[in-house]
């Protein structure tokens, strides 16, 4: 059976830059972990219908690795990232990146956890520092706004290649992001 991988536009917003997410109504900070999610069959909560951009559940496959941002202790899931190790590229490709409904402020007025969009982008590029790849990523913007949000917050680079508002973030960039960001890398697997 052929695997079937969906490529996707990302709009998550980087809103807060802060090391923990932080509640938007108490505005606590909460510690985070991340898990890899390999099971089709948990995936399949996470779907275009119910807030999460793509059915999750198609994504997984050999060389799709799919990581849920979480409350630290809970597996309650505040964004999901799906990456793919690209050796030609020398980099890792964001296939798709969302924040959960409840923090996407395209769905709420109000999002419950603010920094997950940048928690999401430090995973990336974790997991492009363990490929070998030094923390480059790249991956293509949903629009214009969008990159340009990306190069302003982020330092991402234009290159629109493959796609017209893909983008590069470079290992130098890389390396801010993720020593801002902190979450435990659990090895945990659902």
């Amino acid at each position: 059976m052929e695997e079937v991988i969906a490529y996707g536009t990302i709009s998550v917003w980087i809103d807060d830059i802060t090391p923990c997410l932080k509640d938007n109504l108490t505005g606590e900070f909460i510690d985070t972990e991340v898990i890899r999610i390999r099971r089709k069959s948990f995936l399949s909560k996470f779907t275009k219908a119910n807030g999460w951009y793509v059915d999750w559940a198609s994504l997984a496959g050999s060389e799709t690795k799919i990581f849920a941002l979480v409350v630290k202790g809970s597996v309650d899931i505040q964004g999901l990232v799906a990456v793919r190790i690209e050796e030609d590229n020398k980099a890792v490709y964001v296939q798709w990146m969302c924040t959960a409904p409840w923090n996407n402020p395209e769905l709420t007025e109000t999002p419950k956890y603010s920094g997950v969009g940048g928690h999401l982008f430090a995973i990336a590029g974790q997991e492009s520092v363990k490929a070998g790849f030094e923390g480059d990523i790249y991956g293509f913007a949903t629009n214009e706004k969008v990159l340009n949000h990306y190069i302003d917050k982020l330092s991402a680079v234009y290159i629109g290649i493959l796609h017209p508002f893909q983008f590069v973030v470079y290992s130098d960039a890389m390396s801010n992001i993720i020593s801002t960001y902190t979450y435990d890398d659990t090895e945990d697997e659902i």
